[in-house]
């Protein structure tokens, strides 16, 4: 212990000690990610040089931006099946609008900004629905995105006739050009999918850390039931996140589709597995109120430069699904131990005195979160 000049006595550094466990098993996702690194630069001498980092982190920057959507949703308390085939869809609406939208005879070839704009639409348009789902007429998250993601791959499906679109290039006399912009192009030398998911990344910092919406969402993960007594507006924030999965989704689809220059109806497929094991090994809680946006980055890193490690040393897929699934095995394991003894989410039905007297006279004004609203908060 130190003392202060005013007397007052503050716990020095690890004053109860170091404790290297607890150490490794908060910064898994950062030791897993170097560990991986490490072994397979001796493995292959190609893997960690430049221009192969940047292409495994354009692969990276479709599971993460999909990843930031899906954290949104388990801080909530939720989750979100129908990520993966909303990134199918949103390719789809892009390869419809870029073949020409047939009207009375005539067709019209849109605008680059015109398609990426509906495409994102569509797909916060698709989150919508499920927030609606789940907020309003209390359909289990679970069964509700279950149900979206048969719906929206079934859409696609059925648009394309189970065909692909290819060449999204456009043609300069059609004004529709500028589609592979975003898959092949660079900014400061980094791929534009990159540039995007670190814009996504710190605008969600942000959102989670700085606004009251953040707060609210944090609030209605940690004790559904003491937020909603406290003034927080639940189904609302509810809502509000599975819309912006839809549209994290939507601009992933887009990334994906010209990084490949054709947009497949089946395209994302089991892609929302990836998405909640990046959250999960990020450190995020199954149960709510407890993630932030860097361990979710650092989650998805972990899978996409595992399994691109694996492709470079020639592993075979098989062995690949095991070995990802194994990971994913064993960071619900280490999770379930960090979690261990923390107190289960109170919903509707929660007792009156599970929740807390708010501290403020509204949780609208920009300050702290009610007292008991938010158990256990992790920066971003």
């Amino acid at each position: 212990m130190t003392t202060t000049a005013a007397g007052q006595r503050r716990p020095a550094l690890f004053a109860d000690g170091f404790d290297l466990g607890r150490l490794l098993l908060q910064g898994r996702a950062f030791f897993a990610l170097i560990a991986i690194i490490v072994v397979f630069s001796v493995l292959s001498p190609n893997y960690l040089t430049v221009g192969n980092l940047l292409t495994m982190s354009s692969h990276v920057a479709v599971y993460a931006i999909l990843a930031i959507g899906m954290l949104l949703v388990i801080l909530n308390g939720g989750i979100d099946l129908s990520v993966g085939s909303t990134l199918g869809f949103s390719g789809v609406i892009a390869g419809f609008l870029m073949n020409g939208v047939a009207i009375g005879g005539t067709t019209l070839y849109p605008a680059l900004w015109v398609v990426v704009v509906l495409s994102c639409g569509m797909g916060a348009f698709i989150g919508l629905i499920n927030g609606v789902l789940v907020a309003r007429f209390k359909v289990a998250p679970f069964v509700a995105t279950l149900g979206m993601l048969y719906v929206v791959r079934g859409v696609g499906l059925l648009m394309t006739n189970g065909l692909t679109y290819n060449d999204l290039a456009g043609d300069p006399a059609l004004g529709n050009t500028g589609f592979d912009w975003l898959g092949f192009n660079r900014l400061l030398g980094l791929p534009i999918g990159v540039v995007v998911m670190i814009v996504v990344a710190i605008a969600v910092s942000l959102l989670l850390n700085r606004t009251v919406f953040g707060r609210w969402l944090y609030a209605s993960g940690g004790n559904e039931r003491a937020a909603e007594l406290s003034g927080v507006p639940v189904k609302r924030v509810k809502v509000r996140v599975y819309v912006l999965s839809g549209l994290f989704a939507a601009i992933a689809g887009l990334i994906l589709s010209s990084e490949l220059t054709s947009a497949s109806p089946t395209a994302g497929n089991s892609y929302e597995l990836t998405a909640i094991a990046a959250v999960v090994i990020g450190g995020a809680a199954l149960s709510g109120g407890i993630g932030n946006v860097r361990g979710t980055l650092l989650g998805a890193f972990v899978i996409g430069f595992l399994s691109d490690g694996l492709v470079i040393i020639g592993v075979s897929s098989y062995w690949q699904t095991v070995f990802t699934g194994a990971v994913i095995v064993l960071a619900v394991l280490l999770n379930a131990v960090q979690y261990k003894g923390r107190p289960r989410r109170s919903r509707g039905g929660g007792r009156s005195g599970d929740a807390a007297a708010p501290s403020t006279p509204s949780p609208t004004t920009d300050a702290a979160a009610p007292a008991g609203a938010v158990p256990e908060k992790t920066h971003g």
